[in-house]
């Protein structure tokens, strides 16, 4: 279901580790040890809204953001789940899905801007990521 057209933006790239590619979107994590923060971004050029996404697409990326989301709440054990498609500052569309704790750094507030990013020990986000692939059937 790729398009050799699309490209991830700039930003995201810079701001993420890539996980790996479900049927839809590239699945990505915040390089932000506060947060269990994923990013899925549908892999079609032009895309800035869910509605720029067929109808067929948009139930492919329900069912992506299902998947994810209940692994990564299994995965974390967190209290709540954000799951948000904002893009205010990168017009690609990207869904974050972020396992939120009452006692994270920014509850209950929205996490943007509230610390500076955390970088991850590098062994903790492997196993993360381990984990994850493993729960959302990338391997």
């Amino acid at each position: 279901m790729s398009d050799p057209a699309w490209s991830l933006h700039s930003r995201l790239k810079e701001d993420t580790i890539d996980i790996g590619d479900l049927p839809l979107s590239k699945v990505l994590v915040i390089k932000d040890a506060h947060y269990p923060w994923l990013l899925l971004v549908p892999r079609r050029p032009d895309a800035v809204e869910i509605i720029d996404l067929d109808e067929v697409q948009q139930a492919q990326l329900m069912t992506e953001i299902s998947r994810v989301s209940r692994a990564l709440k299994e995965i974390t054990k967190c209290d709540k789940l954000n799951v948000a498609a904002l893009g205010n500052l990168v017009p690609q569309l990207h869904v974050h899905i972020i396992a939120r704790r009452t006692g994270d750094a920014a509850w209950p507030r929205p996490v943007w801007g509230v610390m500076p990013p955390l970088a991850h020990d590098a062994t903790e986000v492997q196993t993360f990521i381990s984990a994850l692939r493993r729960k959302i059937w990338l391997g």
